[in-house]
């Protein structure tokens, strides 16, 4: 049985960890045969977003072939998402499941045309639209979300088997904003690779990137990492919480890209306990953080949250109205305000209770790494349990 992962929404980025890679993976491991058809959108070696010049088949790092589509008419269609022989493209691959990451592209219709002339087609939906990062001003609320892409997510909703939104808020606005019925949402969580975890708990492997950065065993090592910019600066706040903390043993690792307007001030507040590792290999991203004894995000949310989860990491995270899915009832606490006095209450409270932190320990690795287990989520999403 064939599985096609459909990338067309937005981007398909090679040798990373979102959810477009995971799926695929976890699919191919069960036993489908699977191809991913995606948009010429992608990351170059910084990290920042960029346009693929191929648009031929190739075979991935996980012996998956992908095939890249070129934009109809690049300044008009790369905002409107009409691609080149979209629909001769599923004809050729022929596929009994689609599974659609993001239904905002215009081209939607030719999934409609193929799964009209092909019945016993299964289709899935993702979202990873929500109003955080979506719908942030008027023009792309009611025009582009409310108009455009409502258009698109109606056009294939009597042919989806479930829409999933891969956070709370995700799920809402599936149910809000393109009026999908509530019995056909659920939530298909982000998550951990099953691998990539089994790696990073190697105990040798955390005493190598320990010793490697002068961090005792008896020291406790609290891990950070992402953007620094000023859509996340409260990374700012934390290395200045730990900075004043009193307590020789407590060590913070910060990794990631600073953009230049906050280096003066994010190099000012490196010291002994405080340190700058740069920017992490994302084949690497989870040893770091398996090497933690605490992982902290007191910004925005990224899917390092999932992976720390799924990792079976105590963690506390920013608390954001419809991102509370992390919270297994003890693995994590929340930061309500971008305070120093805050962040140092909390980390303050977590080192000094052994008992709270075995607490949050045990619930991480229980619960933790079987809710976010992306072999797990795989089989979900295809409902097979």
């Amino acid at each position: 049985m064939k599985i096609l992962h459909l990338c067309l929404a937005s981007f398909y980025i090679d040798n990373y960890s979102y959810q477009e890679n995971m799926l695929p993976k976890y699919h191919k491991e069960m036993g489908f045969d699977v191809e991913i058809v995606a948009s010429l959108v992608s990351f170059d070696e910084n990290g920042k977003s960029c346009l693929l010049k191929t648009d031929d088949t190739y075979i991935n790092e996980y012996n998956i072939p992908v095939t890249r589509l070129k934009y109809k008419n690049i300044k008009a269609s790369k905002r409107l998402r009409r691609y080149k022989n979209t629909y001769d493209t599923l004809n050729k691959i022929k596929p009994d499941i689609i599974f659609i990451h993001g239904c905002q592209f215009l081209d939607i219709r030719y999934v409609v045309k193929y799964v009209q002339n092909h019945k016993n087609v299964k289709v899935f939906v993702d979202n990873h639209a929500d109003f955080s990062n979506s719908a942030t001003n008027w023009v792309s609320k009611n025009i582009q979300h409310k108009i455009i892409w409502r258009h698109c997510a109606q056009l294939i909703e009597p042919y989806v088997s479930k829409f999933y939104g891969v956070l709370p808020a995700r799920v809402d606005f599936l149910r809000d904003v393109y009026k999908i019925p509530e019995e056909k949402v659920e939530l298909l969580v982000m998550g951990a690779d099953d691998e990539k975890v089994k790696e990073a708990k190697n105990p040798n492997i955390r005493k190598e990137i320990r010793k490697k950065y002068n961090i005792e065993d008896d020291d406790f090592l609290i891990m950070t990492g992402g953007k620094i910019d000023n859509n996340k600066p409260q990374t700012l706040l934390l290395m200045e919480a730990v900075k004043e903390i009193d307590n020789p043993n407590l060590k913070l690792i910060v990794f990631g890209s600073v953009i230049p307007e906050l280096k003066e001030r994010f190099n000012d507040l490196l010291c002994n306990n405080v340190k700058y590792i740069g920017w992490v290999n994302s084949k690497e991203i989870y040893k770091y953080f398996g090497a933690a004894d605490l992982v902290v995000f007191p910004g925005l949310h990224s899917v390092f949250w999932e992976q720390v989860v799924g990792l079976g990491k105590p963690c506390v995270f920013r608390y954001m109205d419809g991102f509370t899915h992390i919270d297994l009832d003890g693995n994590c606490t929340f930061l309500y305000k971008d305070s120093v006095n805050e962040i140092k209450k909390v980390i303050n409270e977590i080192i000094n209770n052994d008992e709270l932190f075995e607490h949050m320990k045990r619930i991480a690795k229980t619960k933790g790494m079987d809710r976010f287990s992306y072999k797990k989520i795989a089989q979900k999403s295809i409902l097979r349990e």
